[in-house]
């Protein structure tokens, strides 16, 4: 399935409809250019979990984690991991709980240290807005 999001605000709505459908655990992979909206989505999505604070991308840190209630959403970033190795050396199944929600940019970076997701997400330019393409398990209400 797919849909066209005019602008920015468009983008951010749809991360939140993806945390209205989001599960309380998953795997989510987010794939797409530089600057194609990746981490605009998943401001979306925690502006409507709640989360007021600075949303940024987790480039350099490689991942960014956020508590809402008992609800833990960490957003990962792969673009510069130089090896996929590196996810097993920072402790990456840990998080593969219960009670968290992984949303990884870049996950090819990742490699087979990656489960199977939930859904897939690709962005793409398309003319001034971008092209969302989206499959998986999860269904979003468009």
């Amino acid at each position: 399935m797919q849909k066209f999001l005019v602008d920015t605000h468009a983008t951010e709505r749809m991360g939140a409809q993806l945390w209205a459908s989001a599960p309380a655990h998953g795997v989510i992979f987010l794939r797409g250019d530089l600057g194609a909206g990746k981490t605009t989505l998943v401001r979306g999505l925690l502006r409507a979990a709640g989360v007021s604070g600075t949303v940024k991308s987790p480039t350099y840190t490689l991942v960014e984690e956020y508590w809402i209630a008992e609800r833990r959403v960490c957003h990962f970033d792969l673009y510069r991991l130089h090896d996929p190795a590196e996810l097993e050396w920072m402790g990456f199944a840990d998080y593969l709980d219960d009670s968290t929600l992984c949303i990884i940019e870049w996950p090819e970076q990742g490699g087979e240290y990656l489960p199977v997701p939930d859904m897939s997400l690709y962005l793409a330019y398309s003319g001034t807005g971008r092209l969302l393409r989206y499959e998986g398990n999860l269904l979003l209400d468009v």
